[in-house]
Order: C-alpha cells, then structure tokens, then sequence
C-alpha cells in the first residue's frame, strides 16, 4: 500500500507529453485474441489497468512482452478459451472486452463479472443484447454463459444506449464474422476509434468510424498488425486543470484537438483558456479563472454525455477546477450515480459545494483550500483530489493512490517535473 504526500501551492510549468489513451490500450489488447499472427501496440501506457489486462490475457493463453517502454506485442496463436482465472477480472470492469473476440473465434465466452471502479450502475445488457443479436445464447448463473457453437451470423441491430465497451464487444465480435454488421446507436468516442482503426490493420471493412452507426464487413480470418495509440485526451485535460489552478503555464505536446473540441468549451466556461500552438496544445499562466453565466446570468451548466458531449470522466475533474473559478456552476453528472459521492472530501478541504442529488452539485468558487487526508475512491476522484491537494495551502495526504495509478502513468515523477512537491510513501500495514 501506498500513499501521496503533497504540498500544494506551487505552480506547475513546464512541457508533458501526454500517454496513450488507457480506454483505447484495454479494447486494443483484447483484440489479439482475434488472430494468431502477432499484434504490435505502439504508445501503450504502464498503468495497473493495462498490467492487468496483459496478465488476463496470459491467463487464455496469449503470449506478449514489452518491447520497449511503450509498446508491447501480442500473439494469441495457442489462445484457449477454458482458461480463465477469475480473480483476474477483478480489478478491472475492461475484463469483460475479452468476450466479444472469445465467442467469434471460439464460439464461448463464459465470462465471471467484471470489476472496476463503483461509480454506479453500470449494465452489461448492451453487451449481452449485441451478443444475441449476432446469434449467440447467452445464459446467466454465477458468470455469464455466452455461446455459439454454429458460430456467429451478420445482423443488423440497435443498441438500447451507445456503451462504449459494448460497441467495442460489438466491433469485436463482427471483425470476424463474415458478412456486413450495422450496428446503429454505437459509441463513437476517440478510444472507440481507435479499436476500429486497429480492425481495419487486421483486414477488417469498417464504414462510419467516429460515427454512431457502424457498417463491420467482417471476415472469417483476421492478420496481425501494428498500431499506434492517440494520445489520452482525458489525461491531457487533467493536465490542462492542474495547471490552470495552480497558476502555471504548461505545454502538452502532440495532441488531438479534435478530441479536446468539448472540452475546451467546457473548461472555457469555468474560465480556463487552452491555446494551440502548431500539434501542442498551451495552458497559458497566471489564470484568472471566472465562471461565464449563461444568457441572463443564468447559473452556468456542465454537464456530460455520450461522445461528442462533454466526456463522463471529466466531471470530477470539472469540479475540481470549479473550485477555483469565480461565480457559481452547476455540475450535473448523468450517467453514473456515485460518481460525485467523492464531494465530501473536497468540502473538507474548504470547497464550496453543495451534493443536491446523486448526479448533481452546485460549485461556488474561488475558495482557498488547505490540506487534508484522504482516500482515493476511484481513478477520476483520486486525479480530482490531486488537482485540490496541488493548489491547497499545507500539506496534504492521498491514500488508495493505486487507484490513481490504474489510469495515469508515472504521474507523481511526471508532476515532480512540473515543479509539484509531491512524494510516494509507503503505508504501514496496521495489525489485526
């Protein structure tokens, strides 16, 4: 067990280059196991959730090492489907993304319930639906029984909500099954994009990508390939916050503006200016950040959706940076109802925030925040505590930090770069 001991009230400046997107890596790794020629991922980011994943998929057979810091090759040639271990799905709700390619090559997919954060209710119904509707059986009884031993047939069929991981399952599945797949109401986030560009390396026919309806002319063998991660946009916006309330100036290299389009709305509204300078993207310093009420001094809105919208991720990352803003503005988180239950410990801190439900709070800003302890609840709180920690007065005390580090890469030596006091300690284990 470990913990971060921060000391806020420095700026962070400096140059990051931002790690690939972590909900692109998971979906990508999957994607091995849909051929037995080796699969090369570029730009791969060393977080717990990928070292999970790669460990799941040793656990079905799939051979992989990491050929240099980033990248890590894959080959699922002696691939078997009876053996998972399911403790190894624990850690991770992207445990689920094996069974879309398990159940189009090997016509099974017996799956134990995924873990990950407890953010709210999160359905596995899209996944299972999809499945069906490519004519699979599926059958519920302790795991999820999820089989096709005629194989899967091409269909065309409408998702009851845009899941990511379920079009990712989805796309998966119809890669390799021959014939055209519509898939209407499917996710078209950058990570999403990202899994059918990788299809289309592997020989895969893909119409509509970044889109909600997906055109798949899926084949019977799937080759390998090498593909390259985009860089993480939500990891980029934690950075552009970080540096936005702490005052300093920060350049984040090579990004995707058109991934960061509602984004930079969004964070312009709590008064947080992001400049662009050839591919870079520039936070420029001393900040002075205030709320833009909407038409008749309307108390401004913030609220998330499915992609192009305002990214569910970024919510506690929103609020955190609205503590530093000038007016009033409401956060309405709508898809995930414990997602704002971290709130308490930024009151704590001095924040002015009032919970009116589970999927709303209203932010009342500037306020001078000093430190305090707390526990990290999931991977978006544990990077919003952060950014409060950063800009507090005193010293400040994150515990659980492993949730942090399932979603950011090395980010207390990369925000010690940045100028951050900030430490990794080891916690002591109290006796029974």
């Amino acid at each position: 067990m470990e913990k971060f001991i921060i000391e806020g009230g420095y700026p962070l400046s400096g140059t990051v280059i931002p790690a690939g997107n972590k909900n692109a890596a998971l979906p990508v790794l999957a994607a091995s196991l849909l051929t037995e020629e080796e699969l090369v991922v570029r730009n791969v980011p060393r977080i717990r959730d990928v070292v999970a994943m790669l460990r799941l998929l040793e656990s079905v057979g799939v051979a992989w090492d990491w050929r240099d810091e980033n990248t890590v090759a894959l080959c699922a040639a002696d691939a078997d489907p009876y053996g998972f271990d399911p403790v190894l799905c624990e850690p991770i709700r992207a445990s689920f993304l094996l069974a879309g390619p398990l159940l189009a090559r090997f016509g099974r997919a017996h799956m134990p319930p995924p873990g990950g954060d407890v953010i709210g209710r999160r359905r596995l119904d899209p996944h299972l639906d999809a499945f069906r509707a490519l004519g699979a059986e599926v059958n519920l009884n302790g795991r999820y029984y999820i089989d096709a031993p005629a194989g899967l047939s091409s269909c065309d069929f409408f998702m009851d909500e845009p899941s990511v991981m379920a079009t990712e399952n989805a796309l998966m599945a119809a890669a390799l099954t021959p014939g055209s797949t519509v898939i209407h109401n499917a996710a078209s986030e950058p990570h999403v994009q990202d899994l059918a560009r990788t299809l289309l390396a592997m020989g895969a026919r893909i119409e509509g990508i970044g889109s909600n309806v997906l055109v798949v002319h899926g084949r019977s063998e799937l080759g390998g390939a090498d593909y390259t991660i985009g860089p993480d946009y939500i990891e980029i916006a934690s950075f552009v916050a970080l540096a936005a309330v702490t005052g300093g100036e920060l350049r984040i290299k090579d990004v995707n503006s058109d991934d960061l389009r509602m984004t930079r709305l969004a964070f312009g509204r709590l008064g947080c200016r992001m400049e662009y300078e050839g591919g870079d993207l520039i936070v420029p310093s001393g900040q002075r950040l205030r709320i833009k009420d909407d038409a008749g001094d309307a108390v401004s809105k913030i609220e998330d959706g499915p992609w192009p919208a305002f990214p569910a991720d970024l919510t506690s990352i929103a609020l955190a940076l609205a503590t530093q803003s000038d007016g009033m503005v409401l956060i309405h988180e709508k898809m995930f109802e414990n997602r704002l239950f971290f709130v308490d410990k930024l009151i704590n801190m001095g924040a002015r925030v009032l919970l009116c439900d589970p999927h709303r709070a209203v932010v009342s800003g500037p306020r001078r925040l000093h430190g305090e302890r707390m526990e990290s609840p999931d991977i978006r709180a544990g990077m919003a505590l952060l950014i409060a920690a950063l800009c507090a007065d005193g010293e400040s005390e994150i515990g659980n930090i492993r949730q942090i580090d399932r979603g950011y890469e090395r980010i207390d030596e990369r925000l010690r770069d940045l100028g951050a006091r900030i430490e990794r300690v080891a916690v002591e284990r109290v006796p029974a």
